[in-house]
């Protein structure tokens, strides 16, 4: 009989505390990666193993999708250890980083209360034209300012996308062309800020320009917007 995902989370947990992280991390990567399912501690886990066997580019993705789902200072400040370790730029701990993070966790919460309370601002001015009573026009210009604040928020408001250089030597270009100028040559695990993409290149921003980089050398980091396939 086939195990359940619970049941093969279990023994990977109990070959984990037994010291033997490469069979473990083998069932946390098949239950990742086949059932996309995972519980935070195994995230860690899988993070803790990774850096072990100084894979830190797949230490740090780990650590990102924990992080995306429970934000918090520590795994921040532990990202930007292991980076400053590493010599990897990117893992910088800043206030603001975990603010946006917090942010756009609730994003959704947050975005239905600026819905229902957009809807309950029209019912009333509705209410009141139909009663045909006078409707300032500073109420009105109110209305339509925080009508196109909802828009904004619902359609153009969103978090930088980021990804993990997934490969040795890989080079950054000054445009979207192999053609084009070299800008660096960078080792794997620098995180950098996705800023656009065009055909198979990803454009970023890299030591504060705006650079080019092949799709195939980033791992794209997830984003904090819910607590999906958790155990």
């Amino acid at each position: 009989m086939a195990q359940s995902p619970s049941e093969k989370l279990a023994q990977a947990d109990f070959l984990y505390n037994q010291h033997r992280y490469t069979q473990a991390l083998q069932i946390y990567e098949q239950l990742l990666s086949q059932k996309r399912i995972y519980s935070p501690q195994m995230l860690l886990k899988m993070a803790y193993i990774h850096e072990g066997l100084q894979q830190y580019t797949q230490s740090m993705h780990y650590l990102q999708l924990y992080y995306s789902k429970h934000p918090s200072r520590s795994v921040l400040r532990k990202m930007e250890e292991v980076g400053l370790q590493q010599h990897l730029s990117g893992y910088e701990y800043t206030d603001w980083n975990f603010f946006k993070t917090q942010f756009y966790k609730y994003y959704t919460q947050i975005l239905e209360l600026l819905l229902v309370m957009a809807v309950i601002s029209i019912t009333l001015l509705l209410v009141n034209w139909s009663k045909k009573k006078p409707i300032s026009p500073e109420i009105k210009l109110m209305v339509l300012a925080y009508l196109a604040f909802v828009f904004y928020f619902a359609n153009f408001l969103s978090l930088d996308q980021q990804g993990i250089i997934r490969n040795s030597n890989v080079p950054i270009m000054a445009a979207p062309s192999a053609g084009a100028g070299l800008v660096a040559t960078v080792s794997l695990g620098h995180k950098v800020n996705i800023l656009g993409e065009q055909d198979i290149w990803y454009r970023i921003e890299w030591e504060d320009q705006t650079a080019y980089i092949r799709k195939n050398n980033l791992l794209l980091l997830p984003q904090p917007l819910g607590d999906k396939n958790l155990f």
